[in-house]
C-alpha cells in the first residue's frame, strides 16, 4: 500500500501523525483536530508547497496516526514524541539546559535549598528559574528573614529527644532556631515555611500586610523592638520584589507568552504574574524544520512552558492566538493598558535573545573561518600538527639605540595579547639584529621550558629573511625543541616564506588566507616592538634632559614633569616657579642646564 493510499484511510478524528523515512525514521510529528484533513494537505502537487516542506515530503515513505481524545490531548503526546524522536523536520527545543529550581524538602524540618534536579518525591519545588542570581537572591532573602536550618541531618522527635546532634555554628550567630536540639517547635518552625512557601506562589502583597498588622499590635502593646523586627522584615520583602520584578499598576494573575519567528528560528519569552508581579520569567529558543505557522509555533511554545512549570494561569496574554485549545485556559489579545505594556515587554525579551542569537552565530562562523585559515596555514607549509598556536618575534631598534624586540601570540588564529611580551636585548651590543634575534629566542623558551613546557607553540614565525632566521634556528637547537615545532621566516620584499633546510622560498598565493594569517602575525610584532622602542626612547630623551642634571633624581624628575607637563615648559618656566617645587638651589641649575641646551 503506498502512502497516498494509507493516508486515504486516515480518519476524521483528533490526533497525531507520524511520517517516517526509507531507513524508518521517524522525520515529522503532527497534531490535528482532523487527521484524515490534515494529513492531506501534505500531498498535493509540489508548487502549492514551500520548498522546505516539499522536500520533506518527498522523503516521506510511511505514515502512521495515533487517535485520542481531544486536541489538547493530540498537542500534549506530540510534544512528547518529539522530544522523543527529535525529528528533523519538527519545531526542535535548541536550550537542553537544565534550569534552577527552590525546593522545600519534605522533612519534619523541611530545607529551603537551590537545585538543577527535580524528584518531586523528596519536596515541592518552585521554579524554574531563568535567571540563577534571582534565585540565589531569593534564597538570600528567605535565610535573612527566617533562621532555618542549612544541615543535612534527618532531624526527627527521636534525634531531638536522644540529643543525637551537636548545634552547629549557624545557632550560635543566630542564622539557624536550633530544630536539632528542640530550640524552636514544629509549628513555629513550619510557620517560617509556610511563608516562604506563599512568597515564591507570588503572595508577597499577604505577607507584607500580615507584617504590618503584626507590628502595629507590637507597638500599640510598647513591645517596641518587637515591632521593629516586623519592620524590617516588611521592608527587606518590599525591597527585594521592588530590585528583582517589575509591577504592574493592578494586581494580576496571568501569563503572557511572545512568539517572534524567522525562517529558521523562533523565539519565545513567557512571563507569569501573580498580584501583579513577574515572578518567573523565560526565554526560550526554536529551530524550525519546515515553514511552520506562528500560530503552531505559539502552541508548542505554550505546551513546552506548561510541560516546564505545571498548570497555565485561567488567563493567558497573547499576541495572537494559538492553533490549539488549552483546557480552562482564556487567551486575552490586549489592545491597551498595563497588559499591552506587559505584552510588549514580552515582545523586547524574545527580541533581545533573537539579537543575543544572531551575535552569537556569528561569533561561531568567525571561529570556524578562523579554523579553516589556520588548517589552510598547516597544508600550505607542509604541517603534521594543527598551527593553533603561533608566536612571532620582531627586532627594533632606530640608529643603532635601544635596541628591543618584541613577541606576539595568536591563538585559534586571533590574538592573545596577554600573553604579548617585550625584550630589552641585554647581551648584544650595537644593532646585530642576528644575535638579538638569538638572545629573545634563547631566553623566550628556556623560560617556557622551565616554567611550561606544555604550551610550547607549534609554529614560530620570524619577521626577517635566512641570517634572522638562521639564528633563532641555532637557539632552539641549543634548547633541543627544534623536533617539537616548526619554524619560518617571513621577509618583507616579496613576502616569501623561508624555510629551514630549504634553498628556494615559498611564495603563498597572494590571496590565500593562510598568507595574510602570516602577514597579520608579522604586523601585529611589528607593531608592538615599535610602539615599545618609542616609549624607550621618550623615556631616554626625559633622561637625558633632566635626571642627567646634577641633584635631579627620578622622584623629583617625576614632580617636575606632573607640575609643568614637559622639559620644554620647564624651561620656559621662570626661576621662582620651578624652585617652589625644587627649592632656590636647583632651581638655578635647572634654568642655567635647560637653556644652554645641555642634556
Amino acid at each position: 500500500m503506498t502512502v497516498k493510499e494509507k493516508i486515504a484511510l486516515f480518519p476524521h478524528s483528533p490526533g497525531v501523525y507520524r511520517y517516517y523515512d526509507a531507513e524508518g525514521n521517524v522525520i515529522y510529528v503532527g497534531k490535528a483536530k482532523d487527521l484524515h484533513k490534515r494529513v492531506a494537505q501534505y500531498f498535493v502537487p509540489a508548487e502549492r508547497l514551500t520548498r522546505k516542506t516539499a522536500i520533506m515530503v518527498s522523503k516521506i515513505a510511511d505514515a502512521q496516526y495515533s487517535v485520542v481524545d481531544s486536541e489538547a490531548d493530540a498537542l500534549l503526546l506530540e510534544n512528547n514524541l518529539i522530544k522523543q524522536y527529535k525529528p528533523r523536520y519538527n519545531i526542535l527545543l535548541k536550550d537542553s539546559k537544565t534550569y534552577p529550581w527552590i525546593c522545600i524538602s519534605y522533612d519534619d524540618f523541611p530545607k529551603v535549598f537551590l537545585t538543577r534536579r527535580v524528584d518531586r518525591k523528596q519536596g515541592r519545588y518552585f521554579g524554574p528559574y531563568s535567571n540563577v542570581m534571582h534565585a540565589r537572591a531569593l534564597i538570600e532573602l528567605f535565610r535573612s528573614l527566617y533562621p532555618l536550618r542549612s544541615c543535612n541531618h534527618k532531624i526527627t522527635s527521636d534525634v531531638i529527644l536522644k540529643h543525637k546532634i551537636r548545634p552547629c555554628l549557624d545557632f550560635h550567630i543566630g542564622r539557624c532556631n536550633g530544630p536539632c536540639v528542640g530550640a524552636v517547635s514544629l509549628e513555629d518552625y513550619n510557620a517560617n515555611i509556610d511563608e516562604i512557601a506563599a512568597l515564591l506562589k507570588g503572595g508577597k502583597s499577604r505577607i507584607i500586610a500580615r507584617y504590618r498588622t503584626l507590628m502595629e499590635e507590637a507597638a500599640s502593646r510598647l513591645e517596641f523592638e518587637q515591632a521593629q523586627i516586623y519592620k524590617d522584615k516588611m521592608q527587606s520583602i518590599s525591597n527585594h520584589y521592588a530590585k528583582s520584578v517589575i509591577s504592574a499598576s493592578a494586581d494580576m494573575d496571568l501569563d503572557v507568552f511572545t512568539i517572534i519567528t524567522d525562517a529558521s528560528d523562533a523565539y519565545g519569552n513567557f512571563l507569569r504574574l501573580r498580584e501583579g508581579s513577574i515572578i518567573q520569567s523565560l526565554n526560550l529558543g526554536f529551530k524550525l524544520g519546515i515553514e511552520e505557522p506562528q500560530e503552531s509555533v505559539l502552541s508548542t511554545f505554550i505546551e513546552e512552558i506548561r510541560s516546564k512549570f505545571g498548570e497555565l494561569s485561567r488567563e493567558v496574554v497573547v499576541p495572537f492566538l494559538p492553533d490549539a485549545d488549552f483546557q480552562g485556559v482564556s487567551f486575552h489579545i490586549p489592545a491597551r493598558g498595563d497588559k499591552l505594556s506587559l505584552l510588549e515587554l514580552s515582545a523586547k525579551n524574545a527580541r533581545e535573545m533573537r539579537f543575543n542569537a544572531m551575535k552569537q552565530k556569528e561569533h561561531t562562523d568567525l571561529d570556524n573561518f578562523n579554523r579553516k585559515v589556520v588548517e589552510e596555514l598547516r597544508d600550505a607549509l607542509g604541517m603534521t600538527e594543527l598551527p593553533q598556536h603561533i608566536e612571532c618575534f620582531d627586532n627594533s631598534n632606530i640608529q643603532g639605540t635601544n635596541p628591543v624586540a618584541s613577541c606576539v601570540v595568536f591563538r585559534g588564529g586571533k590574538p592573545s595579547k596577554s600573553d604579548y611580551r617585550h625584550f630589552n636585548i641585554k647581551t648584544v651590543v650595537g644593532a646585530n639584529d642576528y644575535a638579538s634575534m638569538k638572545e629573545v629566542v634563547n631566553r623566550r623558551y628556556s623560560r617556557m621550558l622551565a616554567e611550561n613546557p606544555d604550551d610550547l607553540p607549534q609554529l614560530i614565525v620570524i619577521d626577517g629573511g635566512k641570517g634572522q632566521l638562521a639564528f633563532a634556528y641555532e637557539a632552539l637547537s641549543e634548547l633541543g625543541i627544534t623536533d617539537k615545532l616548526t619554524v619560518v621566516g617571513l621577509a618583507k620584499r616579496l613576502e616569501e616564506v623561508i624555510r629551514i633546510g630549504d634553498p628556494y622560498p615559498l611564495f603563498l598565493d597572494r590571496n590565500s588566507q593562510a598568507l595574510k594569517l602570516l602577514q597579520r602575525v608579522r604586523d601585529e610584532a611589528h607593531h608592538f616592538g615599535i610602539t615599545h622602542h618609542r616609549n624607550l626612547r621618550s623615556k631616554s630623551q626625559i633622561d637625558s634632559a633632566l635626571r642627567h642634571i646634577k641633584g635631579v633624581g627620578e622622584k623629583m624628575e617625576e614632580r617636575l614633569l606632573l607640575h609643568f607637563g614637559s622639559v620644554a615648559r620647564i624651561a620656559a618656566a621662570s626661576e621662582e616657579d620651578i624652585a617652589r617645587i625644587t627649592g632656590p638651589k636647583l632651581a638655578r641649575t635647572l634654568k642655567t642646564e635647560l637653556n644652554n641646551g645641555k642634556e
